[in-house]
């Protein structure tokens, strides 16, 4: 992002912004890539660092960009990067409508990244053998191609709801977890580092095995937390994803356990934007009492379980599954 300084002040500022926004977070992609690389026992490297720090990169262009499509105020306890434009527009007094301005440069922002992103992943391929480069590589290019279509599924979603048999939401709401989240949370990221570390296909299939559970665990405990996180921890109002009408397996798990009548009001509430903190807290009596929240937390303890199983499965060094059983069980229990 050096080469952007010299065009002024404003594109330094935009580059500062930048910055700013990769700051943060968990950092869950980053620990399952490292990981996955010295799972294979290759000898260390930069390579997996910078792998790694390419998916926080292009993590932080898919929140921005996000955050636009769920019209979201905060991120992280900060103002999301369309906010945070156009509070820089309206306080440097230009002219037009700042909301517009805050949208635009947040797509440009998220688009900046995608590109930082890109440039340390092939950095990354450099650093190792070309057979190993190319791998990685090839599973870099699914992610990404994965993680857009999951996006517009999960927007797909929230319009096609109505016309959707309830007993078919469960198994399309797991569709988009595994598009959207699953795989480039946990999976994608232990197989890049796996693949840099010069893993075969047969070790490629053992880590898959414990990767997609374990990302599935941390979607829908990312589902729970959305609806019941406490703002101080998760950096977002709580019951957000309530007033964006977010359909996840824990709506389509409370849904399935309600009457007609329930679930048609349940249904009508979900997805207003002017849901006050009572009217969560109504909502969140609902998906408690229907026996949603506990169907979903068994749900989660079933994937990690699976998980925890085909590590221990898996053959790999003694250090390597102690590791990986402790990221399983910070990304499956987070904030509990």
């Amino acid at each position: 992002m050096t080469a952007i300084a010299p065009l002024g002040a404003d594109a330094v500022t935009f580059v500062d912004r930048a910055r700013a926004y990769t700051r943060g977070g968990k950092r869950i992609r980053a620990a399952f890539c490292i990981a996955g690389y010295e799972s294979t026992g290759a000898a260390a490297s930069s390579a997996a660092p910078t792998a790694a720090a390419a998916l926080e990169f292009f993590h932080a262009a898919a929140l921005a960009h996000d955050d636009i499509i769920d019209r979201s105020d905060t991120r992280r306890g900060l103002p999301s990067a369309h906010r945070a434009f156009e509070a820089l527009h309206d306080d440097a007094r230009w002219a037009g409508d700042g909301a517009h301005f805050g949208t635009s440069a947040a797509l440009l922002l998220g688009d900046l990244l995608l590109v930082c992103s890109d440039e340390l992943m092939v950095e990354a391929e450099q650093l190792v053998p070309p057979d190993a480069g190319r791998a990685a590589r090839a599973e870099f290019r699914r992610m990404r191609l994965e993680v857009s279509a999951g996006q517009y599924l999960d927007l797909v979603e929230e319009v096609a709801w109505p016309t959707v048999p309830t007993p078919e939401r469960a198994a399309r709401a797991i569709t988009i977890a595994t598009a959207k989240s699953a795989r480039y949370s946990v999976e994608a990221p232990l197989v890049l580092g796996a693949r840099l570390g010069g893993a075969d296909d047969d070790d490629i299939e053992r880590i898959r095995a414990f990767g997609l559970p374990l990302g599935l665990a941390f979607q829908l405990r990312d589902d729970v937390l959305g609806v019941f996180g406490d703002e101080a921890v998760t950096g977002k109002p709580a019951g957000d994803d309530l007033r964006e009408g977010k359909r996840t397996l824990l709506v389509a798990d409370t849904l399935a356990r309600l009457d007609a009548d329930a679930a048609a009001a349940f249904d009508q509430d979900l997805g207003d934007p002017d849901l006050d903190d009572a009217d969560v807290e109504r909502l969140q009596g609902v998906i408690r009492a229907s026996g949603g929240l506990d169907a979903t937390e068994r749900r989660i303890e079933d994937w990690l379980g699976t998980g925890l199983a085909a590590i221990d499965a898996a053959g790999l060094r003694p250090e390597s599954t102690t590791l990986l059983r402790d990221l399983a069980h910070r990304t499956a229990r987070r904030d509990l």
